[in-house]
């Protein structure tokens, strides 16, 4: 299979998880605690495969100066773009309870978290299609913290949506639209870096990195700890542990 096939499929992979969570929201009904946890262990996953899978491997095959400001810039980059999206009705799109708007309670705001649930998910689908660069095959520890954190975040958001009366064309729309727009992105990425020089590889590596860890910070962990309170950082820790073990494991 073509390296850039394999990339795309992994981003669907990786997307596919938003849909999985968004089905079990609607057709099951999952305490927002239960949501919350798994949110808080996924938050974890991501910044343990942020911390060695990505951060750590940009740095030195790139060096520390494109690194680092390609973190920073990542994260600039993404904020600035969630604040003016939550100027249109954004901000709460992953929460589950009825923290979103209707549409008529702000006019463009499922328009608006459609646009969000996409900033959240390209990020993570280019550092997949990246990560199969060299022939090594896909990362397994990005894609499990990417797998385990989608399902939760899709379950989360798509609850919520339901909750703001939006129906089930529009939310199966924008998570299929999202899964797509993954394997796309997976697929982008590694076909537009695979002749760049390790310095650009690891810039974009990490301005990826940077806009997950502004998305954790921005969107998962407030609705992790809303429902686990005290028990947020723990669940995250197990999920940064979890990742390290399948990270050392696997021989990284």
């Amino acid at each position: 299979m073509p390296e850039w096939l394999e990339a795309g499929l992994w981003g669907l992979v990786g997307g596919a998880a938003l849909v999985l969570g968004a089905a079990v929201a609607w057709w099951a009904r999952v305490s927002r605690r239960v949501v919350a946890g798994i949110m808080a262990f996924g938050a974890g996953v991501l910044i343990s495969a942020l911390a060695f899978d990505l951060v750590d491997e940009a740095q030195r095959s790139g060096g520390l100066g494109p690194t680092a400001g390609g973190f920073l810039g990542g994260a600039a980059v993404y904020v600035a773009i969630n604040v003016l999206l939550a100027r249109r009705g954004a901000r709460h799109r992953k929460r589950s309870g009825a923290q979103q708007p209707s549409e008529q309670d702000s006019a463009g705001s499922g328009a608006a978290i459609a646009v969000g649930a996409l900033l959240d998910g390209v990020p993570e689908s280019v550092v997949l299609g990246v990560s199969l660069l060299g022939g090594g095959g896909v990362g397994l520890t990005v894609l499990a913290a990417v797998f385990i954190s989608n399902v939760p975040e899709g379950l989360s958001s798509a609850a919520g949506m339901k909750n703001a009366g939006r129906g089930a064309g529009y939310v199966f729309g924008v998570w299929s639209g999202i899964a797509l727009a993954s394997g796309v992105a997976a697929l982008a990425g590694n076909v537009l870096l695979r002749t760049a020089s390790p310095a650009t590889v690891a810039a974009i590596t990490a301005v990826a990195a940077g806009a997950i860890l502004a998305m954790i910070a921005d969107t998962m962990i407030p609705e992790a700890f809303e429902r686990t309170e005290l028990y947020t950082g723990l669940l995250a820790t197990l999920g940064f542990l979890t990742a390290f073990v399948i990270e050392r494991a696997g021989g990284g």
